[in-house]
């Protein structure tokens, strides 16, 4: 059952993306600002991610452990999402949620294909093999498609 639930959830959080795109761009119109718009939306998320922990927490009896070895990693993943729904909200009226999740998805999958092949931050060692290769261009393909034609 768990095998099938987890690619499932993922197309889920993949959906959950292509629709926000559209939503923070509509706010952002709304706002005159994308940055505005993608402060609004963390901040919206923020709050929602604090429920979850204090009712999980108190669920479960123990609160998260908020020392962690590299304090860089408390910056460095609010960055990157910042930057990555600031452009989202820039991009979606101009190339279309479709086109703009190809390229997304492109993008995450060859730094995903980068990162398995060093393996960084705990991530398994992943060789590059032909099909890893051959899968990353016919994606990178099916976004130029998407957006060109």
């Amino acid at each position: 059952m768990t095998q099938l639930l987890w690619p499932l959830l993922g197309m889920l959080a993949g959906a959950f993306i292509a629709i926000q795109a559209p939503i923070n761009a509509e706010l952002a119109r709304g706002l005159g600002q994308p940055v505005a718009a993608a402060a609004m939306s963390f901040l919206s998320g923020a709050i929602f991610l604090g429920i979850v922990t204090a009712i999980l927490s108190q669920s479960q009896g123990t609160w998260p452990n908020w020392k962690i070895p590299a304090p860089w990693l408390f910056v460095v993943g609010g960055l990157l999402g910042g930057s990555y729904v600031t452009i989202a909200v820039v991009l979606a009226p101009r190339l279309g949620a479709a086109a703009l999740m190809a390229f997304v998805v492109s993008g995450q999958l060859l730094a995903g294909l980068i990162l398995d092949r060093i393996g960084v931050l705990g991530l398994a060692v992943r060789e590059l093999s032909l099909g890893r290769i051959a899968g990353a261009v016919l994606l990178l393909a099916g976004a130029m498609m998407i957006r060109f034609t």
